[in-house]
């Protein structure tokens, strides 16, 4: 196994067996060593499981607060110390979830029918709204499986398969093409828990009624484009005429740039399609030949890759062979064959959605249903350059972003669509970032405190928290300008709420200054301390009642400085006071106001010292910050780089299987082509510096 399966699913509360597990357990016949990992979300359990399979890579590991494994996902590997065994390691989703009941209310796939994504008017391609905000509501992964084809042969039947209904996408029964366009049906996968199935229809290629078939080509290329799998449906044998039918798939390079750097040449731009095309499924319908090679028999992959040999030569009818092939053997490495018969009776096709199973041709109900098992089991998610996944809003955005290029006169490119989708997002990002600051630091401190270190220590971990969940949810920030962005704004808001803190000290300090000086201040008025003795009867009294504010709790960190500016208000009662006292001589008088006078210097001083002790809190506290960004970010990109060393090596590897079949056909040009493009990917590096502000 190349890669962990889920075995149990856990889908809306059910729990169910994945057949497709099941069925590689069945034809291990070695002695199982089981090993399971069971615990809270976000402990690293997945980390564990990944160094028991002797792998960085394979469970999900979670980067965020949310669990990434949902149910029991297992992992069939050699024992590493016991030959004839097989290691078999279950990873499980995190216990106490609290994500859990978001994902099962946002898992709701609500589309009866088709609806019309894109739609070829007058000879324009324009993006329908509705459909638009349809795939925007969706935040499931999708699997999107795009059929493309001439008109008339039967690509509806087979894409209402897929979403297991009778009817849906529209099936012409004349001559005329039905499907306009591209027509987007969302449902949910019926194998895959908590993932939508996109699926693509198209109108027919080459349709005699639109004249003028321009169009014809990028409703290809956006098929591709769009796709994680993409079927090339088409009748009879794959003979020259079907390959030149295929003519699109050479115009690929004209149609699409991987990379916006206009000095990169067409050549070296489609060296880069292989990492992002999808896997390329031919559906021969209408299919009568017996499939044999050398008089053995052969499967429907097979017969494709006899299908793709080339012929030696130079020729121009060489070439025009071969350059179809080439194309698809470059494109698209990872592909599949479907035949079928003829499904029934000429009169039957006519109403072929109303037509009972039980009806049709055995052997094509057979292969409808060998086909819809491949693709709901093997067709992946559909992934962007570095792995990011595709959802409903990411999908609309693309969407938008080819659509308008192609109106505009501009190639689709997918480096522009991943760097527009990542502006729209990461700005999202930021903001999202930034309301988990604000909503846990409500939630979680309590103004006021009694010191700046105290609400420091509140603000760190959720400061951590928000940058996270930046991290998680952002990518290709670019110089990382949005984390710089991220970094400004939760310092304006740690700064509104030091501020916010000191002044909700201060209102509060001001009413227990009230409240416990107020009747002292009537007493002055009221004439009390007006007499001899009088000066060191109030300084008692407010010695005493000083005492009692600094003994009353919940203060906060302002209580020093708001006693201190209270007595500073009060300091021309305080000296009048002293001047009419009669018993004291000059002298006494004298001495007591260069105490006052000390008392000042030394609270000054105190306040000075407070606040150099605030500055370097504050530093430390920038330094802390700027370090924990720098720390979420080095992780990120380290993964991000891992992921993207995977995604070379798979590549490479589909290079150098095509190389080596080039190589033993005799095209040793092509070969050396492609050992240019592999020595290339191999010399191409991650970045690998990163600066926040």
């Amino acid at each position: 196994m190349e890669a962990p399966i889920c075995l149990v699913q856990n889908w809306k509360g059910q729990l169910t067996l994945n057949p497709e597990a099941i069925r590689i357990l069945e034809k291990i016949s070695q002695p199982l060593v089981v090993v399971a990992i069971v615990g809270l979300y976000r402990t690293g359990k997945s980390y564990l499981m990944n160094r028991l399979a002797g792998q960085n890579h394979g469970f999900s590991l979670g980067s965020t607060v949310q669990s990434e494994t949902k149910g029991i996902w297992m992992w069939c590997v050699p024992h590493p110390t016991k030959p004839t065994h097989t290691l078999v390691l279950l990873d499980t989703e995190g216990l106490g979830d609290i994500e859990k009941s978001t994902m099962e209310m946002t898992s709701e796939i609500n589309m009866p029918g088709p609806v019309c994504l894109i739609e070829n008017s007058d000879q324009q391609l324009v993006a329908n709204q509705k459909a638009l905000e349809i795939l925007s509501a969706i935040k499931q992964p999708m699997v999107v499986v795009a059929i493309v084809g001439f008109y008339r042969t039967g690509k509806s039947y087979l894409m209402n398969k897929l979403a297991g209904k009778q009817k849906g996408f529209s099936l012409g029964s004349t001559v005329q093409s039905h499907t306009k366009g591209i027509w987007v049906w969302c449902v949910p996968h019926p194998q895959k828990p908590g993932h939508t199935l996109v699926l693509l229809d198209t109108e027919g290629l080459e349709d005699v009624e639109k004249g003028d078939n321009q169009n014809d080509c990028w409703i290809f290329a956006l098929s591709v484009l769009l796709s994680s799998t993409f079927i090339y449906n088409s009748m009879g044998a794959i003979n020259q005429q079907a390959m030149d039918q295929l003519h699109y798939v050479t115009e690929l390079t004209d149609l699409i740039k991987s990379k916006s750097s206009p000095e990169q040449s067409a050549v070296d731009d489609s060296a880069n399609f292989v990492s992002f095309f999808p896997t390329f499924v031919w559906a021969l319908r209408d299919f009568s030949l017996e499939l044999k090679f050398n008089e053995n028999s052969i499967t429907p992959d097979e017969y494709l890759e006899c299908s793709l040999a080339l012929r030696q030569g130079t020729d121009k009818k060489t070439k025009r062979f071969n350059e179809p092939r080439l194309c698809i053997r470059k494109f698209f490495p990872e592909r599949k064959c479907f035949v079928f018969d003829r499904p029934a009776q000429t009169k039957q096709l006519a109403k072929l959605e109303t037509v009972p199973e039980g009806e049709l041709n055995v052997e094509f109900v057979e292969q409808v249903a060998e086909f819809t098992s491949y693709i709901f089991s093997s067709s992946g998610v559909k992934t962007l350059s570095g792995g990011i996944t595709v959802n409903g809003p990411r999908l609309q955005n693309l969407v938008l972003t080819y659509v308008n290029a192609i109106r505009s006169g501009e190639l689709p490119c997918m480096e522009n669509a991943v760097l527009t989708l990542a502006q729209i997002e990461n700005a999202a990002s930021v903001q999202k970032a930034i309301e988990h600051y604000e909503k846990q630091m409500n939630q979680k401190v309590q103004l006021p405190t009694e010191t700046l270190q105290e609400l420091l220590d509140l603000h760190r971990p959720i400061e951590s928290e928000a940058i996270e969940v930046f991290i998680k949810n952002s990518f290709k920030d670019v110089d990382q300008k949005f984390q710089k962005e991220l970094g400004e704004q939760l310092v304006e808001k740690r700064d509104a709420f030091i501020k916010k803190n000191m002044d909700v000290s201060s209102a509060r300090c001001s009413d227990f200054l009230e409240d416990i000086f107020g009747p002292l201040e009537e007493e002055v008025k009221q004439g009390t301390f007006s007499k001899p003795g009088g000066y060191y009867l109030f300084l008692q009294r407010k010695q005493d009642l000083e005492k009692k504010y600094n003994q009353t709790p919940g203060k906060g960190l302002q209580a020093e400085e708001t006693l201190k500016k209270y007595f500073e208000s009060k300091e021309a009662m305080m000296d009048t006071l002293l001047k009419m006292d009669q018993s004291l001589t000059e002298k006494e008088k004298q001495i007591e106001g260069e105490r006052i006078r000390a008392e000042a210097a030394e609270a000054a001083n105190r306040e000075l010292k407070e606040m150099q002790k605030k500055h370097e809190l504050m530093m430390e506290e920038k330094e802390r910050s700027y370090q924990e960004h720098v720390k979420q970010l080095t992780e990120k990109m380290q993964q991000e780089r891992e992921e993207l060393m995977a995604e070379q090596q798979k590549v490479i590897a589909h290079k150098l299987q095509e190389q080596e079949r080039l190589l033993k056909e005799g095209f040793q040009n092509e070969s050396r082509k492609l050992h240019q493009e592999i020595e290339k990917i191999k010399s191409s590096k991650a970045p690998s510096a990163c600066t926040i502000f």
